[in-house]
């Protein structure tokens, strides 16, 4: 999910620069990669809470950024307060906070949201898998350009994100472009781990 500054002009610039970094993202080598994405089915209720990020495909908004989760809550009018928390380039960096406000589409069982921006500027984000007891998530772009891997807990075992990895694949994904997001100061460096 993007996480953009607050003002207005800033939104805008964050918006175009969105829109040409995902029209000009690299090729996805998957064999599967014009196949439609899936949707998921879900709680909402139950989906609400903090999520850390695990991995994602990179791109410039959250370029630096460890440390990384996201909170989504429920507001009254049945929209969702979407926050982003990280730390740009350092564990010893202040947490940031950006927010946002994102519709739920109906009749796609939650799925497919649109990130509000800017007034009538929104981005999608598409919900993809959600496992039975709520503790993992995949989220996309519907052209598959940019996609993240979310769980309840700041780490996860190696054999889960490999799962996790291999149902990406299966979408259509290029896996080979996702990158863990550093969540302790010891993942800094490490192979497979974004640089800040």
């Amino acid at each position: 999910m993007p996480h953009f500054r607050s003002t207005s002009s800033a939104l805008l610039l964050a918006a175009a620069a969105l829109l040409a970094s995902c029209a000009s993202a690299p090729p996805n080598r998957n064999p599967h990669a014009s196949d439609p994405l899936p949707l998921a089915n879900f709680d909402l209720s139950r989906y609400q809470g903090r999520w850390y990020n695990i991995a994602h495909i990179p791109y410039f908004l959250e370029d630096g950024y460890v440390g990384t989760y996201s909170e989504w809550t429920i507001r009254p009018d049945g929209q969702i307060d979407d926050k982003f928390f990280g730390r740009k380039g350092s564990f010893f960096a202040d947490i940031s906070e950006h927010g946002f406000v994102d519709t739920v589409e109906p009749g796609k069982g939650n799925a497919v949201w649109h990130v509000h921006l800017l007034g009538p500027i929104t981005v999608p984000q598409w919900t993809t898998y959600v496992d039975e007891n709520y503790q993992y998530t995949l989220l996309a772009y519907p052209d598959k350009s940019l996609g993240w891997i979310f769980a309840r807990t700041p780490e996860i075992d190696a054999k889960t994100y490999a799962e996790l990895l291999g149902r990406l694949d299966k979408m259509g994904f290029d896996t080979a472009l996702f990158k863990l997001v550093p969540q302790k100061p010891e993942d800094m460096g490490k192979p497979g781990y974004l640089v800040p």
